[in-house]
């Protein structure tokens, strides 16, 4: 009997901000005239996205007076250090993250001493003792629970997470293994006008997505999965940490190199997935772009991949957290779905498949 994801919760902190009114903020943040202004209005529009989330109410305002973390003039300086985005982390992330958490256990029937392991995911934010000890403590799970963490993996930590769970409960076949991705990016805004960050800063939100995973019969079985690493893209997404905040490298190549390398083993993909045999697919929304080239090599249409589509557009890339939100879309379908593909992209250039059953 294959393990399933029982159920997933997701929450995301806030008031949903317009696309348009986070353009607005980003002129003004980089100071940009009208020549300027004209293509980050563009890069926005055709960006896929109505509306984000952010823990920092800021990017609601476009003057620095309303402003609550970034200094309140129009040149941010001092810039906010790495240390007190981390604390914006350490004081957000578990309330967040304890909202996912209720409704995925109420969801799936399940109480919080009946977790057996913990997995911890976020690749934008960590501290010790970490948040996946606030979450034990302050929710009431065992003190004697497994628990793990997962960092700075990128977009497709979460599919990681799902492996190892998968791994966990074939070991352990009572085991009750809840995944909590918390996923902060908007707090590691970058300034500097470069084509990377204006891609990044374009598509980036805050979310988070609690998933239970064991060896039952209701929800999505995981049935198989693959990875695959592509060298010629290491250098177009990354992920460091800088003085301010997390840097993103995201190249305007990534949408391109994902899908010739797509291309390139589609006969294995085929192979080990019977791929003719598949009419849904879950794919990462990382952007409107990524979504249409995927869509292109397998050769889909947009609603094979609806909830993906549906995603972008009302919460961005929440990065790791994303593919837990496209998942629970998935498992709201009261249509009868079949076999699910979902895939994850991240840096390395990496590329995660997971077969799901529905």
């Amino acid at each position: 009997m294959n393990n399933h994801i029982v159920s997933i919760g997701t929450a995301n902190p806030g008031e949903a901000i317009p696309q348009g009114r986070i353009g607005e903020f980003m002129k003004m943040a980089h100071g940009l005239d009208a020549v300027e202004s004209r293509k980050l209005n563009f890069v926005y529009r055709q960006s896929g996205i109505n509306q984000r989330f952010s823990v920092l109410d800021d990017f609601q305002h476009d003057d620095p007076q309303n402003f609550s973390f970034f200094p309140k003039n129009r040149t941010l300086t001092p810039f906010p250090s790495t240390q007190k985005r981390m604390e914006v982390f350490r004081k957000n992330g578990f309330d967040l993250a304890k909202k996912a958490i209720i409704s995925c256990l109420q969801k799936g029937m399940t109480y919080p001493t009946e977790i057996t392991h913990l997995i911890l995911v976020s690749c934008t934010g960590m501290f010790a003792p970490g948040l996946e000890l606030q979450i034990i403590h302050e929710m009431g799970l065992k003190t004697d629970i497994e628990r793990y963490s997962l960092h700075f993996m990128g977009c497709y930590a979460a599919f990681n997470a799902l492996k190892m769970a998968d791994k966990i409960c074939d070991a352990t076949p009572n085991a009750k293994v809840l995944i909590v991705s918390v996923e902060l990016c908007t707090i590691h805004f970058q300034k500097e006008y470069t084509e990377d960050n204006l891609l990044a800063n374009a598509i980036f939100g805050d979310g988070s997505a609690a998933a239970l995973v064991s060896k039952t019969k209701s929800g999505l079985g995981i049935a198989k999965y693959d990875s695959k690493l592509f060298k010629n893209g290491q250098e177009d997404m990354a992920w460091s940490i800088g003085d301010f905040g997390f840097e993103m490298k995201l190249s305007k190549y990534v949408p391109d190199l994902l899908q010739r390398g797509i291309e390139q083993i589609e006969g294995h993909l085929e192979k080990f997935f019977n791929l003719s045999s598949i009419k849904n697919f879950a794919i990462h929304p990382g952007g409107k772009q990524i979504l249409q080239k995927v869509e292109d090599a397998f050769v889909l249409d947009k609603m094979q991949n609806f909830a993906s589509h549906e995603i972008l557009r009302n919460f961005g890339n929440m990065s790791s957290a994303t593919i837990l939100f496209v998942l629970e879309k998935w498992m709201e379908e009261k249509t009868k779905v079949g076999n699910i593909l979902a895939m994850g992209f991240g840096p390395g250039l990496t590329l995660e498949t997971m077969l799901l059953e529905k």
